[in-house]
């Protein structure tokens, strides 16, 4: 059980004990049946570093030693419910194989590349191993393991006659993602010597602190308390452990004055007459608080939607558009979607999923606390007969069939839709309707070759949460022949 290769890739995260890494860790676990996790290794950040007595530099909000930190918090909760996740699917690797792949890595303050480190050495050894498939190299706090892994690579093979293969070979495999920049090690150290090294900014208010500003308001009750407690909070180890509003818990010992999460149903007077600078604004107790991280990992699900192939596919994790001053660099912050309305809301190519997206972790906690298989919902599979790339002519009217099946034999719903931002062709491609799961693409006469054309099938089933999944078809268009 668990030995079966998960997926195309294999994912290596580093990350700092901030509450929403906690979040996003608990769900990366619960797709850990479809992500091949290679490393799990602690990282520095801005707001929270480990410290080193010896060399006068303070901790900043890192739990006292001795506490769990919060990859070993979140791996020994999954070892709890291990046994019935693996009843709904065999793929979950084993708590003690989890358990192997987590390290230390550069902890001591922000920015931290002074040595090489039990965390760093995992990341450069992934980087140089000859597994198949490529690494996505995650920073879901500060780069600065990452960097130095790179670092060590480079001190290890810049001065060889196999510096230029090492390189070549780091890079055509190598993405890292990041939620922002939390240090300055990328720019500082990574972007200067690794100048071809792909790079995913991936941040977004959906996952975070703010995602009530930007959760399209029809999907607002995904964040509420009634939500979260009927579907997280109270479902099993792990939904107890997900942090939530006014749940009581502290990132670390002592006073914090930007830590109130955990107080419950206090004002933001109450808050500041306390001492606490409110900089975002307290909710309803047992609510969302954030989960920022989640984009990175989201954009490597298994959905169907194909997203981690190409940063521009877009997808659960949102979609990135090119850098204008680097080629080898694409930001959420520089893509946005069309709402119905024809308007771009802020980070709508990210909030555009939320409903699925939370509805599939309420499943899988389900799972977590459900040993017997029929009592639980599980996802339609949904395939396209023709394929799901295609090299046509202008002017072409491409047949698409999907066949779309549900293990627990639910009904379920397909809608067809053409996701413009994904593709190059600036209009519209019609898709007509010609039966219960089969349409006709109507290629524009006047599509330019080269240009693509992204259609979606989108199958949502009747079960309880109701679970999507999807197919996405590429369509390429071809130089007509004389």
């Amino acid at each position: 059980m668990g030995e079966q290769r998960r997926s195309p890739f294999r994912v290596v995260v580093t990350t700092d004990p901030e509450l929403d890494d906690l979040n996003s860790m608990l769900r990366l676990l619960l797709h850990s049946n479809e992500i091949e996790i290679a490393g799990l290794v602690y990282s520095a950040s801005g707001p929270h570093h480990r410290g080193d007595t010896e060399l006068g530099i303070e901790p900043h909000r890192w739990p006292a030693p001795g506490e769990r930190l919060h990859i070993d918090e979140a791996v020994d909760t999954y070892a709890l419910v291990w046994p019935n996740l693996v009843r709904h699917d065999d793929r979950y690797p084993h708590p003690d194989q989890l358990r192997s792949l987590i390290r230390v890595g550069n902890v001591v303050e922000v920015g931290d590349l002074r040595a090489a480190t039990p965390g760093s050495d995992l990341v450069a050894a992934v980087l140089l191993d000859h597994e198949p498939g490529e690494v996505f190299v995650q920073a879901w706090g500060g780069m600065n393991t990452i960097a130095r892994a790179l670092l060590s690579i480079e001190e290890a093979y810049a001065e060889s006659p196999d510096w230029e293969s090492v390189y070549r070979h780091v890079v055509e495999r190598t993405v890292v993602t990041s939620f922002g920049l939390q240090d300055d090690t990328f720019a500082g150290y990574v972007r200067p010597h690794w100048r071809e090294l792909r790079h995913r900014e991936v941040a977004t208010r959906v996952w975070g602190y703010g995602a009530r500003d930007v959760v399209p308001p029809a999907d607002a009750r995904y964040l509420s308390a009634e939500w979260m407690r009927e579907h997280v909070s109270s479902v099993g180890p792990i939904g107890s452990v997900y942090r939530v509003w006014g749940d009581g818990k502290q990132m670390a010992a002592g006073f914090d004055d930007e830590d109130y999460f955990g107080l419950a149903d206090a004002t933001r007077d109450e808050l500041e007459a306390s001492g606490f600078r409110v900089w975002t604004p307290p909710q309803p107790a047992g609510s969302w608080i954030s989960e920022g991280d989640s984009s990175n990992l989201a954009l490597l699900v298994d959905n169907g939607l194909r997203s981690w192939e190409h940063p521009n596919h877009g997808g659960w994790g949102g979609r990135q558009a090119p850098s204008p001053d680097d080629p080898y660099q694409w930001s959420n912050r520089h893509a946005a979607d069309a709402a119905a309305d024809g308007s771009t809301p802020r980070d709508f190519h990210a909030a555009r999923w939320f409903a699925a997206i939370q509805n599939d972790f309420a499943a899988r906690l389900r799972w977590s606390v459900t040993a017997d298989v029929a009592l639980a919902n599980h996802h339609p599979v949904v395939t396209v007969a023709q394929g799901l790339e295609h090299h046509v002519v202008p002017g072409t009217v491409l047949a698409l069939d999907a066949c779309v099946e549900d293990p627990d034999g639910d009904d379920v719903e397909i809608r067809w839709w053409q996701y413009r931002e994904a593709g190059t062709h600036p209009g519209a491609a019609p898709i007509e309707v010609t039966g219960a799961s089969s349409v006709a693409l109507h290629v524009p006469a006047d599509a330019s070759v080269g240009d693509t054309i992204h259609v979606i099938v989108e199958a949502t089933d009747h079960g309880r949460p109701p679970l999507t999944r999807y197919a996405r078809i590429i369509v390429t268009i071809a130089e007509p022949s004389s």
